[in-house]
């Protein structure tokens, strides 16, 4: 599963990160990095770029790149 499919009001915990992409490794200095839990907050219309909160932040993400993170659910009902 990975970050796009996170739907709002869900957390997950990221497991791997694909760093070739344009604009993800920018998003690991954020805070996204292995390891980490996320909860997905809310997406734009269309629900692209979706919002994540990290360590109390909240970082916009494209779908696209959002893609790169490989996450485990911490909700068992996922």
């Amino acid at each position: 599963m990975t970050l796009r499919e996170l739907r709002p009001g869900q957390s997950a915990r990221i497991e791997e990160v694909d760093a070739r992409q344009p604009g993800v490794v920018r998003l690991m200095v954020l805070g996204l990095i292995e390891g980490v839990e996320v909860q997905a907050r809310n997406s734009a219309i269309g629900g692209d770029p979706m919002e994540v909160s990290v360590f109390g932040t909240a970082i916009s993400i494209r779908k696209q790149q959002a893609g790169c993170f490989q996450i485990s659910p911490l909700d068992p009902n996922v």
